[in-house]
């Protein structure tokens, strides 16, 4: 296949592109073949795709892309490669585009480095209480006051519990290890060769959640993981233990996360919900020992424009032959998010 001969069909909203794609993606893009872009704010239904997809090579997909029905497929014989500028696929890709032999490539592991630094942060502000601290001194309150909010603790030479080592436990794990931070993880895919190289005890979930002072949630929404924090789990942390879920609510009991957190023995940092927007009434929002973001833990400016050029260079290698190097393989489903 020649790159000039190539089709690319960019599904993306105009808006979502230019948040994406630099100038130079762009310009990039446009080298790999005729790119035709989707024109509209509006997301496409799969059967409005199926109208639009015939005679592409490649197609960029992304957040607000429909599925790939067996009718948008069945349109689409000349397709080869869908690049998705964004992490999560299983929605939008049925086994039948596997089966088809169009290869797949995602932009998770552009996503991951912002997710990462959050649950650092988040980290970082529960053990210092800084955002106690500022509320304290923004409010006028004596300063002999704020400063009896409570003593810091250092995250160096801490314990840190690390639950999934996917894209972005990887990389928090790479910013803790650099910290000198002891970290556990908890993953049943993570081999003992990869824990060595990583830096890293595995140990079982359990012992994880006792031990570990600090425990943060990176596993993926998957069958296996739903709830596998609950009331029992929550009730393995030590008392002042820091719990922080950027990953996906779905992996927590919110019932029981809510108890626990409302008995002030534990603190919380949460990015997500199983009801997004959290409604202004939710119980999460009157806990002081909680710190609450919504769900931004991957929206960074820099992980944005990266999650574009991933894409376009995934694109450029499968035009040139080369092996993708963010293939997603069927089998892969089943432990992704």
């Amino acid at each position: 296949m020649t790159t000039t001969r190539s089709k690319i069909f960019v599904l993306l909203r105009p808006s979502l592109y230019t948040e994406l794609f630099s100038p130079q993606s762009d310009q990039a893009l446009r080298t790999l073949g005729e790119v035709v872009f989707h024109e509209t704010e509006t997301n496409l239904t799969s059967a409005q795709l199926a109208q639009r997809i015939g005679g592409f090579d490649a197609i960029i997909t992304g957040w607000g892309t429909p599925e790939f029905t067996d009718e948008v497929l069945d349109a689409a014989p000349q397709l080869k490669l869908i690049a998705h500028s964004a992490g999560s696929i299983k929605r939008m890709t049925p086994p039948a585009v596997f089966e088809r032999g169009i290869a797949v490539t995602h932009a998770a592991g552009g996503i991951a480095p912002a997710v990462a630094e959050m649950s650092l942060l988040l980290i970082l502000l529960s053990l210092r209480q800084v955002h106690k601290l500022d509320q304290a001194m923004k409010t006028g309150g004596p300063w002999d006051a704020s400063r009896l909010i409570g003593m810091g603790q250092e995250l160096v030479g801490n314990r840190v519990g690390v639950v999934g080592a996917g894209y972005t436990g990887q990389c928090l794990i790479k910013l803790l290890t650099a910290l000198d931070v002891e970290v556990w993880v908890a993953d049943p895919y993570l081999t003992p060769e990869r824990a060595t190289t990583l830096g890293v005890s595995k140990v079982p979930l359990d012992e994880l959640l006792k031990k570990c002072p600090i425990v943060t949630m990176q596993a993926p929404p998957t069958a296996e993981t739903y709830h596998m924090i609950g009331a029992r789990e929550l009730s393995l942390l030590q008392d002042g233990a820091i719990f922080i879920n950027t990953a996906r609510s779905h992996l927590v009991d919110q019932a029981a996360l809510l108890a626990a957190l409302q008995t002030g023995r534990i603190q919380g940092a949460l990015d997500v919900f199983d009801e997004e927007p959290l409604p202004a009434d939710s119980p999460f929002r009157q806990l002081d020992n909680v710190i609450l973001t919504p769900h931004v833990a991957g929206a960074s400016r820099q992980a944005r424009l990266r999650q574009g050029q991933m894409m376009v260079e995934e694109i450029q290698r499968f035009f040139q032959g080369h092996p993708l190097r963010y293939k997603v393989k069927r089998e892969m489903l089943e432990t992704m998010a």
